[in-house]
């Protein structure tokens, strides 16, 4: 029979074996465990995007190249409620496909049922960005921008260490992770594999075959009367001598964005620090950028109401109005808000122009649908 000494010292051998093979407390870190190493082949196809030319250059990290299991892999967890705290809201609960990637609501709700401080942009042709991205521009990537809601109280509301350990004991994954990263166990995933997927999906959200897009890209039909006579009011650049919209001088390029911030004449305040949302000066700490928010894209835009960063305004009728009346003088104010004036014609002429911009293969591309 083994003395106590020995059967201790034994024991303590086992022990230690154990924490070893199996790093201590923590079963994602066990590196010798069969159920810790993710069976299944690594041989990544690279993914071409279907970018329209006329767009400009896209934007690929080169740490993050694009590949089909990293599409998909973002597809799945860009709609997966797994990254919720409750399992009950995903990235796609907010970026609806049929709003072109916006949710209805003025302010996003989260889990909690807390309205978010601003509306839900719209999700499109974000491989333009080069930095820049929210209402305010507070973050400078995609894998910024898909990191931060998980953990924000009035969005996703978990933890990335929960969401993890959620990934990482789920049935199929694993294997997922391992088909876009090539990673070998399962303690390798992390937050920030995820979000280089869910980037990778972001950049696949392309509109470039609107209305618009076939007239004047691809030759290929024409506008009616009507919409020809509101794309001239909207190209009209002159917008204070002409006393027209000037809508391009915000609204600019293919993607109708000069991605610039701008204080566009919504709040009458007294002074720079009264807005009640200071838009980019909160991020930046210039004062002459309270109240200040970056153009949105106007592609798709007759789907994205309600309108502004804070969803004021529930048609695109109430946004002309609000542009014709020339906002309010406040220093900071963009110098091409000016009051105009547009005849019952010229009104209705111009919003059917921007019902060109909408893609209907966007909004019913099946492979940015929802895969569950």
């Amino acid at each position: 029979m083994m003395n106590p000494t020995n059967l201790a010292c034994w024991g303590l051998f086992l022990t230690t074996l154990l924490l070893v093979a199996c790093g201590g407390d923590d079963p994602t870190t066990c590196t010798n465990c069969a159920d810790e190493r993710i069976a299944g082949p690594y041989n990544p196809t690279t993914a071409n995007l279907d970018w329209p030319g006329f767009l400009g250059m896209p934007i690929i990290p080169n740490n993050t190249p694009l590949t089909t299991e990293g599409i998909q892999l973002g597809r799945l967890l860009f709609y997966d409620p797994i990254l919720s705290a409750d399992s009950t809201m995903a990235c796609a609960s907010c970026h609806l496909q049929s709003k072109a990637f916006t949710d209805g609501l003025a302010k996003s709700v989260g889990v909690l049922g807390i309205a978010t401080q601003r509306s839900s942009m719209s999700l499109v042709n974000l491989t333009l960005l080069r930095k820049d991205l929210f209402w305010d521009g507070h973050v400078n990537t995609l894998e910024e921008q898909a990191l931060l809601p998980i953990e924000a109280h009035d969005e996703l509301n978990d933890t990335w260490d929960n969401v993890e350990a959620k990934l990482r004991r789920h049935a199929s994954y694993p294997q997922r992770f391992r088909a876009a990263f090539g990673i070998e166990l399962k303690s390798e995933i992390t937050r920030e594999l995820a979000v280089q997927a869910i980037a990778q999906f972001e950049r696949t959200l392309i509109s470039g075959n609107s209305k618009f897009d076939q007239v004047v890209w691809a030759n290929n039909g024409e506008f009616t009367e009507e919409e020809q006579l509101g794309k001239e009011l909207f190209e009209v650049e002159t917008a204070i001598t002409l006393g027209h919209p000037g809508c391009t001088h915000c609204h600019s390029g293919p993607n109708f964005t000069d991605n610039l911030f701008h204080n566009n004449g919504l709040d009458d305040v007294a002074s720079l620090n009264d807005f009640p949302d200071l838009g980019r000066g909160g991020v930046n700490n210039v004062i002459f950028d309270n109240g200040k928010f970056r153009t949105p894209s106007l592609r798709n835009v007759e789907l994205t109401a309600p309108y502004m960063h804070d969803g004021r305004f529930a048609t695109l009728e109430q946004v002309l109005d609000n542009y014709a009346a020339g906002g309010h003088g406040v220093e900071n104010e963009d110098t091409n808000i000016r009051p105009f004036n547009l005849t019952p014609a010229e009104r209705l002429a111009l919003i059917a122009f921007l019902r060109t911009l909408t893609d209907t293969s966007f909004i019913n591309n099946p492979s940015l649908s929802n895969p569950f």
